[in-house]
């Protein structure tokens, strides 16, 4: 979805300050009054009606993917957050993922439970079962 453009973005807010209501700006410009809500709180609070700017971290770099395979070897059983943690990045836990996808590593996990076994549901006997 694309940000509504700057010419409309004014148009909506000289209309509103001409004094239409929001429910008849909404109409002519076919937005929402919710739109309009924000988009007048936004001038109100920052004095622009600019669209904001996405804000994005950087990704990992081919250093960081060095570090992480490193860290995978010496800390295999470390959850994502860990591993992430140990970085020091502020990526997501599913970048991380993706990181370790691409470099082809796996992180094993330790067995610290008990294991389940299969439970027999009957009871061993000589017989067949048919009558």
């Amino acid at each position: 979805m694309h940000a509504y453009s700057m010419d409309l973005r004014t148009r909506v807010l000289a209309a509103c300050d001409a004094g239409q209501s929001n429910d008849a700006v909404a109409v002519t410009f076919q937005v929402s009054t919710a739109w309009i809500r924000r988009l007048k709180q936004r001038r109100r609070e920052t004095g622009s009606c600019a669209p904001k700017v996405p804000q994005r971290s950087a990704a990992p770099s081919q250093m960081h993917a060095e570090s992480l395979r490193q860290l995978v070897e010496q800390r295999p059983d470390a959850t994502l957050q860990e591993l992430r943690e140990a970085l020091g990045l502020k990526a997501s836990i599913a970048t991380i993922c993706r990181l370790l996808q691409r470099l082809r590593l796996t992180v094993k996990k330790k067995w610290t439970g008990q294991r389940s076994g299969t439970v027999r549901m009957s009871r061993v006997s000589g017989r067949s079962g048919k009558r």
